[in-house]
């Protein structure tokens, strides 16, 4: 027996004086040290009377502790679940008794409320804060700095992470270490990382994107991370000279081209730069390539499969498109009424399926049924198409597809034309209830800065260029999107706000 997630990211490391974290304050942690760190949260969770297949359920700042406690986790053969640091109680309440956490990790400042509620849950308390210190630690800081490996088999679960639960309830995806190991091999060989990558980090770590995508992908790697706390501009642009890859979400992007500092000099010794977690703007790859002459790598994940498919290497990265299927991922465009598969070109749901898709939702065996298939492939929820020359392009989630007077209109379209009009910076388009046609399309403008955009001049716009039954019945100025913190609009909040606008009086 073995535990492939430990032994191929963590374990292989151990003995390493190789620097794995390059810190804020200028010190480096090495790959042997961050392991040791690693072994004591491990003994200290053993000896709370934790065992193998029990969950961790970690609400915590990012720091070097808090990937060691993943670390552990997997050496443990605990299952962790990293949590957003924006939950409230209620929903921190709603996953412990969903999970059956034994443990819940969180930030000393909150012990107090969590305390309680915990106890209630039967799950035990330990604190981790933001510099590293908390009860966790101080009970680490006394354990040995080595552990038995615990043995786990490729299927057995390593996480859960939850889906950010825009329609009812959060659904707890449950990750096995095989799924996790393939996609970390495969990207690594796909991106081509190596031993002498170092990655600005800047992300969180309790989201996919940051966690499984671009550390496991490091520590496969055997390369190191300059590990920042969050994006800060100043920092990153001071920083970035020492990297050679960067992973982030449009929105760093957007603010590193707000910067003069930015340029070809900064990024001279960059090899690659990577977007997720959401769409990123034409105008972004093409004011990004004319200031740095780098052309930004796009991908495609969600929680429940971490990556499915991303731009070459090595090719034309094609801007508004998230490339080909990853080696070893199977992806298609279905009918959603009948499943049947649908010819190139058409716009239908995207369903993926390999070694990354997860097992399933955690206790919900009707959701699982509903969007996992017999023959393996997962119903993704997300609308797209494959083009001509087998680029996949994503045009919104099923669940933001409008349907007014009985035909189906893809907001993708209709944003992809308002951005293009003048002073606009970007748009969301949503359908809200309509006493006529069910519902309607409502365009939603944000300008760019000191612009006003002439919302009849781009009505007209529309008119000439898309069918009538596409044409937002109104455009509306706001000054921003709502979005979570991976930077994705949150269109069923602007559904909510906007539901009454065509209500009859």
């Amino acid at each position: 027996m073995a535990n492939p997630l430990y032994d191929r990211l963590f374990g292989a490391h151990a003995g390493k004086s190789t620097p794995f974290l390059h810190l804020p304050d200028g010190s480096t942690l090495t790959h042997d040290a961050f392991l040791k760190i690693a072994a004591q949260i491990a003994n200290a969770m053993t000896e709370a009377g934790l065992k193998a297949g029990d969950r961790v359920a970690a609400q915590i700042e990012k720091s070097p502790e808090a990937l060691a406690l993943y670390a552990a986790c997997a050496q443990a053969g605990l299952i962790f679940l990293p949590l957003n640091t924006a939950y409230t109680a209620d929903e921190l309440q709603y996953f412990i008794e969903n999970s059956g956490a034994s443990l819940v990790v969180c930030d000393a400042a909150k012990s107090d409320t969590i305390t309680p509620m915990a106890a209630a849950l039967n799950a035990q308390v330990e604190t981790l804060n933001a510099d590293g210190s908390g009860s966790l630690m101080d009970k680490a800081s006394a354990q040995p700095d080595s552990f038995a490996t615990v043995d786990r088999d490729g299927d057995d679960l390593a996480a859960f992470l939850y889906t950010s639960g825009t329609t009812g309830r959060s659904k707890g995806a449950m990750l096995t270490q095989n799924n996790l190991l393939s996609n970390a091999e495969t990207l690594v060989d796909h991106w081509h990382f190596t031993d002498q990558d170092v990655l600005l980090h800047a992300l969180p770590i309790f989201h996919t994107h940051g966690l499984f995508v671009a550390s496991n992908i490091m520590l496969l790697a055997g390369g190191a991370m300059i590990f920042l706390p969050k994006f800060d501009l100043d920092v990153v642009i001071a920083r970035l000279p020492e990297a050679t890859s960067m992973m982030g979400v449009p929105t760093f992007y957007t603010r590193l081209l707000s910067d003069d500092r930015f340029d070809a000099e900064l990024t001279k010794d960059m090899r690659l730069f990577i977007s997720g977690s959401a769409p990123l703007l034409a105008e972004t790859h093409i004011q990004f390539e004319q200031r740095t002459g780098h052309r930004i790598l796009e991908r495609y994940g969600m929680t429940e499969t971490n990556m499915n498919t991303s731009n070459p290497y090595d090719g034309e990265r094609r801007a508004g498109t998230v490339g080909f299927p990853l080696p070893g991922v199977e992806l298609k465009i279905t009918n959603p009424d009948d499943g049947s598969t649908l010819p190139d070109g058409e716009i239908g749901q995207i369903e993926v399926r390999g070694p990354n898709v997860f097992k399933g939702y955690w206790q919900m065996p009707e959701k699982t049924a509903a969007e996992l298939r017999d023959d393996g492939f997962f119903i993704t929820g997300d609308l797209g198409k494959v083009d001509e020359d087998g680029y996949v392009h994503i045009v919104g989630r099923n669940k933001d597809l409008i349907i007014s007077g009985g035909y189906n209109i893809y907001p993708k379209e209709i944003e992809l034309l308002l951005d293009d009009q003048a002073g606009v910076l970007e748009s969301a388009v949503i359908g809200v209830p309509h006493p006529d046609f069910g519902e309607t399309v409502l365009g939603i403008i944000i300008p760019e800065a000191g612009a006003t955009p002439d919302l009849d001049q781009m009505m007209e716009a529309v008119k000439t260029s898309l069918a009538r039954f596409k044409h937002p019945r109104k455009l509306i100025l706001m000054d921003e999107l709502p979005r979570n913190t991976m930077g994705k609009v949150q269109k069923n909040i602007l559904r909510d706000d906007f539901k009454d606008m065509f209500a009859p009086a």
